[in-house]
């Protein structure tokens, strides 16, 4: 009799219950739904970090130069309008070997330079040792140098010093790379 006492007893206990997933889906919906949406808002320049911000900032002379820091400057020398004029200078083509002489690697470079007009005069009188201490360093490269990830950033800063070492800080603004194709 205790069999059937215990029996009839296990038969009126419900089954337990499963473990629902539901609420862990719906959570992980949500986190994806909210990682797309704060994507999407930084990277179209909705917040003041991000996509649009960034790339103007990191071009040197986008929004903030005609906004803010053009202004600045404007203010700042008395000069007015012309503290956000510039010129630009183009660089002859440049084409320097890579690494050893039997190397088929070469390296083609054309780019402009960004000057304040009234030191285009000087920086073109200085162009001789501009093209030098360019020749010099780009045939100082290898083909390593040239092919790394971010390489061409950090030639671009390191050809933007050395000219404005030969020229003066404040005779050349920047650098605008218009060609750089490796043969």
């Amino acid at each position: 009799m205790t069999d059937a006492t215990a029996d009839a007893a296990g038969e009126d206990d419900p089954p337990p219950k499963k473990a629902t997933k539901l609420p862990l889906l719906i959570g992980l919906l949500l986190a994806l739904l909210g990682a797309g949406g704060g994507f999407y808002a930084a990277f179209s320049g909705m917040l003041p970090f991000g996509g649009a911000a960034a790339t103007g900032g990191a071009e040197g002379h986008g929004a903030e130069a005609e906004t803010g820091h053009g202004a600045t400057e404007a203010q700042g020398d008395g000069r007015g309008e012309a503290a956000g004029a510039t010129a630009f200078i183009a660089l002859p083509q440049i084409v320097a070997s890579l690494g050893p002489v039997t190397s088929l690697h070469h390296l083609r470079f054309t780019a402009q330079l960004e000057v304040a007009p009234e030191q285009r005069a000087a920086v073109e009188a200085l162009m001789p040792r501009i093209l030098d201490v360019l020749n010099t360093y780009l045939r100082a490269l290898e083909s390593g140098d040239v092919e790394a990830q971010g390489a061409l950033i950090r030639l671009r800063a390191q050809m933007l010093r050395r000219i404005q070492m030969v020229a003066g800080d404040e005779k050349v603004r920047d650098l605008l790379v218009t060609e750089f194709v490796l043969n």
